[in-house]
């Protein structure tokens, strides 16, 4: 759903829990990654609407993020994607 703070990614474990922050401003929020996506070159992570409001790039549409995962299923997992474009 739009209002939910949720995220697609192409190749990670579903479910698992990442950190997304904003290289432009660091706001940062830990989502759910639930689906998969984007399918656009070059972009690494879909976040749902009110996502991108919370980390400050909803107007712009796209924006340089970091993206760290939390855990996966139910072990923690830390691991560091790397940078790339994030997409609402």
């Amino acid at each position: 759903m739009a209002w939910d703070i949720s995220a697609a990614h192409k190749t990670l474990l579903l479910p698992c829990v990442v950190k997304v922050t904003n290289l432009n401003n660091d706001k940062s929020l830990k989502m759910r990654v639930n689906d998969r996506g984007p399918f656009i070159p070059c972009r690494i992570i879909d976040v749902t609407p009110r996502a991108a409001k919370k980390l400050g790039f909803k107007a712009k549409g796209l924006t340089r993020c970091r993206v760290e995962v939390l855990s996966v299923g139910d072990g923690m997992y830390k691991h560091k994607v790397r940078c790339g474009w994030g997409w609402w």
